[in-house]
């Protein structure tokens, strides 16, 4: 089950939706921004309501 997450980019502040996968209760990855191509840290977090919780940041952040 995937969902759209509006977030903002830790680097340009653009806003972008990514694609979540809403079937997996925590994941991280990196994907880069639609907008200035930077990659960013994403840590995905699905509560026991079904909940997403997403944040984005920079490579420098980790």
């Amino acid at each position: 089950m995937h969902a759209f997450v509006a977030i903002s980019c830790p680097y340009c502040g653009e806003s972008i939706d990514i694609a979540v996968d809403a079937s997996v209760e925590r994941q991280r990855y990196i994907e880069d921004c639609q907008v200035c191509c930077r990659p960013m840290i994403v840590d995905v977090a699905v509560d026991e309501d079904g909940e997403i919780g997403v944040t984005a940041r920079s490579e420098d952040d980790a």
